[in-house]
């Protein structure tokens, strides 16, 4: 039996909220079987084998959008798309992505099907595997979106938002669906924000003009999440707050946001963080499509191009169709601009993803590995495998 401890710790975790004051973490087997206090001493104590000196330590990211990556773009799965996704866990994983919800957008619904029966097969037929990202869930971006705020979506294929297009969609996959955006405002009837929360799946608004009233009757009805904060909707405006006030000022919901330095001006970041309350409102996701990992260059995307420069994706017209930036690359950012505490942004990528799909946050659940945060070169980060 494996049994060692990692000493200095400042740890990354829910309650008690980033808790400064070192730790030492107990490691039998690879699972984390105590944590307790630097400073106490205890006669059955493991031997030491790394001190930490007061570096924070978290779990891996957790990625609530990303569309694809290594060439594969999550909407073009199939059954036969297995050994592709594999080896995209794999590399999640080296990118320090511990869990993902890959993220289909727009498309025709025998499309958005196809893509839902290959990721049913896919976990079906595979058991978790050591050095892998898993996947938490799918994230339906689409198609029951605003046209005017589709963004880089293909307008033929969004449907209105009825109860009856949510079934057909959904076909016989809602289990494996955890997140679904959508713009409240093209709902042609009642009922959808609650029916999709019986079903439990999370509802995150966006590519939306709702405005402030629309915004609140949507989070009375259910939805807890934003997609991608300033981007697909209307701006803060001092006489309409519209969505994004709306979302900003609930504390029932959290905001994702892109922090790649195209999609949001960081003076703007810097405003929604200080509005938003950091880590207590805020998420980060990569938006990352799929030549996340490949070099830059022209790629295909549904049957458009898109042009990859410095890990921008523009379509041919100039429109912002995402990044191949990796998630944690936010969290360097953010450090770079200054814009908040190092232990806020691991959060960002770490634990609020996680509460904002009430999945399992605290760090004894970790899956063979953490992330070990310098405080010397903030925003980098190495593996430690237990």
């Amino acid at each position: 039996m494996s049994r060692y401890r990692l000493t200095n710790a400042r740890l990354l975790r829910p309650e008690p909220k980033n808790d400064p004051s070192p730790q030492d973490l107990w490691i039998e087997d690879r699972e984390i079987v105590a944590i307790v206090p630097s400073i106490q001493t205890f006669t059955d104590a493991p031997p030491i084998k790394l001190d930490l000196d007061g570096d924070w330590l978290s779990l891996g990211g957790m990625d609530l959008q990303i569309n694809g990556a290594l060439g594969l773009a999550f909407p073009e799965v199939t059954i036969d798309s297995g050994e592709k996704i594999i080896e995209i866990n794999q590399f999640l994983w080296t990118q320090g992505v511990d869990a993902y919800c890959p993220t289909i957008l727009t498309a025709a619904v025998s499309q958005i099907q196809t893509a839902l029966a290959g990721f049913d097969t896919f976990k079906s037929q595979s058991n978790p595997r050591p050095n892998q990202a898993t996947i938490a869930g799918i994230h339906l971006e689409g198609p029951f979106l605003n046209p005017a705020k589709r963004g880089a979506h293909p307008k033929e294929h969004i449907l209105p938002l009825t109860i009856d297009n949510l079934k057909r969609v959904l076909g016989d996959y809602a289990n494996l669906v955890k997140i679904i955006t959508l713009a409240p405002e093209m709902a042609a009837e009642t009922g959808a924000i609650e029916y999709l929360k019986s079903l439990g799946i999370t509802v995150s608004l966006g590519h939306s003009l709702a405005t402030a009233q629309q915004a609140n009757h949507a989070f009375t009805s259910g939805a807890t999440l934003v997609t991608h904060a300033f981007n697909a909707m209307p701006s803060l405006h001092h006489r309409t707050p519209g969505l994004l006030g709306s979302a900003i000022v609930n504390p029932n919901v959290t905001c994702g946001f892109i922090a790649d330095g195209q999609h949001i001006a960081p003076l703007m970041i810097d405003i929604l963080l200080r509005a938003s309350d950091y880590d207590r409102g805020l998420f980060l996701v990569s938006d990352a499509l799929s030549p996340l990992g490949l070099p830059d260059g022209h790629y295909p995307w549904d049957s458009r191009t898109i042009e990859v420069t410095h890990g921008t994706a523009r379509l041919p017209d100039g429109t912002l169709s995402g990044t191949t930036l990796g998630l944690l690359v936010g969290v360097q950012n953010l450090m770079n601009w200054g814009l908040c505490d190092l232990e806020q942004a691991i959060a960002m990528a770490t634990i609020t993803p996680r509460i904002a799909i009430q999945a399992d946050s605290n760090i004894n659940t970790a899956q063979g590995r953490l992330l070990r945060w310098s405080k010397s070169q903030p925003g980098t980060w190495q593996q430690i495998i237990l």
